[in-house]
Protein backbone atom coordinates (compact mmCIF):
# COMPACT_ATOMS: atom_id res chain seq x y z
CA UNK A 1 0.00 0.00 0.00
CA UNK A 2 1.37 3.20 -0.97
CA UNK A 3 0.99 6.57 1.38
CA UNK A 4 -0.36 9.51 -0.78
CA UNK A 5 1.06 12.72 -0.43
CA UNK A 6 -1.08 15.81 -0.60
CA UNK A 7 0.73 19.08 -1.40
CA UNK A 8 -0.62 22.45 0.21
CA UNK A 9 1.22 24.84 -1.13
CA UNK A 10 4.77 25.44 -2.62
CA UNK A 11 6.21 28.69 -2.09
CA UNK A 12 9.62 30.33 -4.14
CA UNK A 13 10.94 32.90 -0.95
CA UNK A 14 14.38 34.33 -1.29
CA UNK A 15 15.55 31.87 -3.89
CA UNK A 16 14.30 28.59 -1.70
CA UNK A 17 11.57 26.57 -2.05
CA UNK A 18 9.25 25.67 0.86
CA UNK A 19 6.93 23.27 0.42
CA UNK A 20 4.13 21.69 2.96
CA UNK A 21 2.68 18.28 2.68
CA UNK A 22 0.38 16.07 4.24
CA UNK A 23 1.05 12.22 4.70
CA UNK A 24 -1.53 9.98 6.38
CA UNK A 25 0.49 8.55 9.52
CA UNK A 26 2.61 11.65 9.75
CA UNK A 27 0.06 14.41 9.26
CA UNK A 28 1.57 18.12 8.04
CA UNK A 29 5.56 18.84 7.20
CA UNK A 30 7.12 20.81 5.39
CA UNK A 31 10.61 20.71 3.25
CA UNK A 32 12.97 23.36 2.33
CA UNK A 33 15.28 23.43 -0.93
CA UNK A 34 17.48 25.74 -0.63
CA UNK A 35 19.09 27.43 -3.53
CA UNK A 36 22.35 25.30 -3.32
CA UNK A 37 19.90 22.54 -3.92
CA UNK A 38 20.11 21.54 -0.26
CA UNK A 39 16.98 19.39 1.24
CA UNK A 40 15.82 20.49 4.88
CA UNK A 41 13.42 19.68 7.17
CA UNK A 42 12.19 18.03 10.23
CA UNK A 43 10.05 14.74 11.04
CA UNK A 44 7.97 17.00 13.42
CA UNK A 45 4.24 16.20 13.21
CA UNK A 46 1.95 19.22 12.91
CA UNK A 47 -1.87 19.36 13.50
CA UNK A 48 -2.69 22.08 10.22
CA UNK A 49 -1.19 23.03 7.44
CA UNK A 50 -0.90 26.41 8.33
CA UNK A 51 1.64 25.21 11.28
CA UNK A 52 3.77 23.51 9.34
CA UNK A 53 3.55 26.64 6.83
CA UNK A 54 4.22 29.08 10.17
CA UNK A 55 7.53 27.02 10.96
CA UNK A 56 9.00 26.30 7.35
CA UNK A 57 8.45 30.16 6.90
CA UNK A 58 10.12 30.78 10.38
CA UNK A 59 13.26 28.30 9.31
CA UNK A 60 13.32 30.63 5.88
CA UNK A 61 13.65 33.55 8.53
CA UNK A 62 16.91 32.15 10.50
CA UNK A 63 18.25 30.98 7.32
CA UNK A 64 19.19 34.76 6.41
Amino acid sequence: MSQQVKVYTVLCVNSSILMVFYTPGHCWGFRIISRTGGIFGEQKIYYTAEAALRMGLEWLRDER
